[in-house]
């Protein structure tokens, strides 16, 4: 079978399926979150903090659209890997720039421009 596999599900909670309770309230957090990143990204220092902020902004806006063409809100996940909750490709993208922010702070880099 391999380390990955196709399971199909739907998450009307936050990452790893967290928090189901109110999906209409989990679809307003996203999206302010979204526009903070995008806020914040627009001054985002070339180079590694960059792609950070790219990936998370792709990543996060592709999660909400997906949250805001379905009744009720949910995203549609599809890869699974072994015990990890299932997930999906916009989920890979939020984690690879949070990885790259981390690696530019830990770089003693800045990540947005004054």
């Amino acid at each position: 079978a391999g380390p990955l596999w196709l399971r199909l599900t739907f998450n009307s909670g936050i990452s790893f399926s967290l928090d189901h309770s109110n999906p209409a309230v989990t679809t307003a957090i996203t999206l302010g979150a979204v526009l903070v990143v995008a806020l914040i990204g627009l001054r985002a220092s070339p180079g590694l903090p960059t792609a950070g902020f790219g990936l998370l902004l792709g990543g996060g806006i592709s999660n909400e659209v997906d949250r805001l063409s379905r009744t009720p809100h949910r995203v549609t996940d599809f890869i699974a890997a072994g015990s990890f909750p299932v997930f999906n490709l916009a989920d890979v993208a939020v984690t690879l720039g949070s990885i790259v922010l981390l690696v530019s702070l830990l770089r003693s880099a800045p990540v947005v421009q004054r």
